[in-house]
């Protein structure tokens, strides 16, 4: 589990069929083997790790799945280590299991902010609420609009300047993970009806 909040943002050394290998300083610190990292936003597990990288295993569904599969040497990645019982919980709670990918629209300068607008599929969409959290490549922000087929957010400098989103342009396509709450509010909120369906349906089959 991850918060969103990047840690550092490093740089693809190497992607193949079934692993990457990624340069970082800042997350090597304490990483082990087994541990989990999330790469701009895809939840990974480490398989060995260096002085001054890391590899990890990629499935060839993550890789069609998500961004990652686009990624070439020298591409630059968010990086997040997963939190513990000790860490603080800056952004919101995050998987990093991506739901699907969008893509930027436009980037729109707002004094020092700068408001991105992000088509997504309607999906992803169904679960993004204003004001509430969304994850777009693994950074954790607040959805500032929201349309019929895209939401937006607006970037503080800090973010810009720390994160792979201040070097995006529209055209790019982006990891999205919505809220998991809002994913087991609508469980149990089905979940009432399903279960006074099945009790009739089992009263009627048994002649009550």
């Amino acid at each position: 589990m991850f918060s969103g909040i990047v840690e550092e943002v490093g740089t693809v050394r190497e992607l193949g069929p079934h692993h990457i290998a990624v340069e970082a300083r800042t997350i090597l610190s304490d990483t082990r083997v087994s541990d989990s990292i999330s790469v701009s936003g895809v939840c990974l597990t480490v398989t060995a790790v260096g002085v001054d990288s890391f590899r990890a295993s990629v499935m060839p569904e993550t890789l069609r799945r998500t961004n990652l599969g686009s990624l070439s040497a020298g591409d630059r990645v968010n990086l997040e280590r997963a939190v513990t019982p000790e860490t603080r919980l800056g952004g919101h709670i995050v998987l990093g299991h991506v739901d699907d990918t969008g893509r930027i629209v436009s980037i729109v300068p707002e004094d020092e902010a700068l408001m991105v607008t992000v088509a997504a599929p309607a999906e992803v969409l169904r679960y993004v609420a204003m004001k509430g959290s969304v994850t777009v490549d693994g950074v954790s922000l607040t959805v500032a609009r929201l349309d019929s087929d895209s939401f937006a957010v607006s970037l503080v400098p800090y973010t810009s300047e720390q994160t792979t989103l201040g070097l995006a342009r529209p055209g790019r396509t982006v990891n999205l993970e919505v809220d998991v709450l809002a994913r087991y509010i609508e469980r149990l909120q089905q979940t009432p009806q399903d279960s006074a369906r099945i009790t009739w349906d089992f009263l009627r089959e048994h002649g009550y």
